[in-house]
């Protein structure tokens, strides 16, 4: 029998953000990114990589390390390395592309095995040797995808094209003119000599509001037609672009997944804490997944992958996916079973949620709940909750199987006040559960819910109170 699986779909100590997925030898892979929880920038620790069977999604086994980020010879000081993406070439191995922060370059590494370990290969460059990024005309290399055509050919896909009114971004990277728009070149067999190119990569209709390309460059191709995959100026969102040709010109279609829920609740507006995000789509018998990412620790530097099961309509565009905490679970959560708090897809304050640029200030952290960690950044021994929870803090799980009566309780530090119970997230209230003043998470005695049978229900607790609470987990 398989076992549940949630969102985030890695244990809840790792953080693999920018996630792109890939399907080889019949498992899924993930290539993303590795933040270090607590660190005050991204993508501290060194790559590694998780897989599953295609079959059964909640069966994740880690791969380890998979690249020594000082084997690139520009990366000598050890600079952190940004989203990489991951393709079998033509010759049957495997090569990783990669952003080393602050070299201006892309390189290359290769494999005979999907989970490494990678060996350093070379960097992306001109026919004259000049790397790609240090050309007038080229795009800053930043954020590779890697993609093959049926017909054998190897594109590769950059860029990096920031609002102009984000200055800080060229403090953090330390160009002057960042503003880029998505770039393509075609690649030589060897994987990393520029065979043609760079050219843009047109996308048309784009509204504003935001929509426009950022960063995040990711291609797919589904019964022949090519999607181009993008995190826009919003940032907490995942568009995308359709062509009927590789080179474009793209149509603008819409957004794919946004980590908060913006777009998807009735109010418009966020349920969650907002952050960049990063990711792709992936087709798994039959089916189609959302790969993104979500933000905790009260930063942009703690982030974790979440994924969603999205719709394919009859004309080729997706339906926005959802947030959940089932993600990837093939259905809904058991009604019976403990859960931790850390699997809520919605997470906001008594006035709502708001956008993480960098690291919060102080002031923030005091109002606004967050997802945090015990103790420090480790590769065992999960133990993630919510923290902070004040008067008229919501955290919303979707989705359930409840049938008829269900006792729930909730296991809490803090001081004592009452949890509130809805299905929805501004719904009647259900049933209340009072908690006490406790130094060490406790439980609290059960209450009973009596719900209408559903195949799909959602939990929303909210906190009441003139103090403030963790939470831990529920039953």
């Amino acid at each position: 029998m398989k076992k549940q699986v949630y969102n985030p779909y890695l244990p809840s100590y790792e953080y693999i953000p920018d996630g792109e997925p890939r399907v080889f030898d019949e498992r899924l892979y993930i290539f993303g990114s590795h933040d270090r929880y607590g660190s005050d920038f991204f993508c501290q620790n060194d790559y590694v990589t998780w897989s599953a069977p295609i079959d059964d999604l909640s069966d994740w086994k880690y791969h380890g390390l998979i690249f020594d980020r000082y084997q690139d010879p520009l990366n000598q000081e050890g600079f952190v390395l940004f989203a990489p993406d991951v393709i079998q070439g033509n010759d049957g191995r495997y090569y990783l592309y990669y952003a080393p922060c602050g070299t201006c370059s892309i390189g290359v590494a290769v494999s005979q095995r999907p989970q490494g370990p990678y060996k350093f290969l070379g960097h992306i460059t001109h026919k004259d040797k000049t790397l790609y990024g240090r050309k007038e005309n080229d795009p800053y290399p930043f954020d590779p995808a890697i993609f093959i055509d049926d017909d054998k050919r190897i594109y590769l896909f950059a860029g990096f094209d920031p609002n102009p009114s984000w200055d800080y971004l060229e403090r953090e990277f330390g160009k002057t003119k960042l503003s880029h728009e998505p770039c393509y070149v075609e690649l030589e067999e060897d994987m990393y000599t520029i065979k043609d190119g760079p050219y843009p990569l047109k996308i048309e209709n784009c509204p504003d509001h935001g929509h426009q390309f950022f960063e995040a460059s990711s291609m797919r191709k589904f019964e022949g037609r090519y999607y181009f995959i993008y995190s826009s100026w919003n940032s907490h969102e995942l568009a995308y672009a359709i062509s009927d040709k590789v080179q474009g010109p793209y149509q603008y279609k819409g957004i794919l997944h946004d980590n908060g829920d913006i777009g998807i609740v009735e109010e418009k507006d966020r349920v969650s804490y907002t952050g960049n995000n990063h990711g792709s789509l992936i087709q798994i018998k039959g089916k189609y997944y959302i790969f993104g990412h979500r933000q905790t620790d009260y930063s942009s530097y703690s982030r974790q992958g979440i994924a969603e099961e999205i719709h394919r309509e009859a004309d080729g565009t997706f339906k926005q996916a959802e947030m959940t905490s089932c993600g990837l679970n093939d259905g809904p959560l058991l009604p019976s079973g403990r859960y931790g708090a850390y699997i809520a897809c919605h997470l906001t304050a008594k006035d709502g949620a708001i956008h993480y640029l960098d690291m919060c200030p102080q002031e923030i952290r005091e109002i606004h709940p967050a997802f945090v960690q015990e103790g420090q950044d480790r590769e065992n021994d999960p133990k993630q909750y919510i923290t902070n929870m004040q008067d008229g803090s919501t955290c919303g799980f979707k989705y359930f199987a409840f049938k008829n009566e269900v006792l729930l309780s909730v296991s809490t530090r803090g001081d004592s006040g009452i949890i509130e119970v809805r299905t929805s997230f501004k719904g009647p209230v259900l049933a209340t559960i009072r908690i006490e003043e406790n130094e060490d998470f406790t439980d609290s005695k059960k209450v009973r819910l009596s719900i209408e049978e559903t195949d799909r229900f959602a939990l929303y607790l909210t906190y009441k109170g003139e103090g403030r609470i963790d939470l831990l987990e529920f039953e």
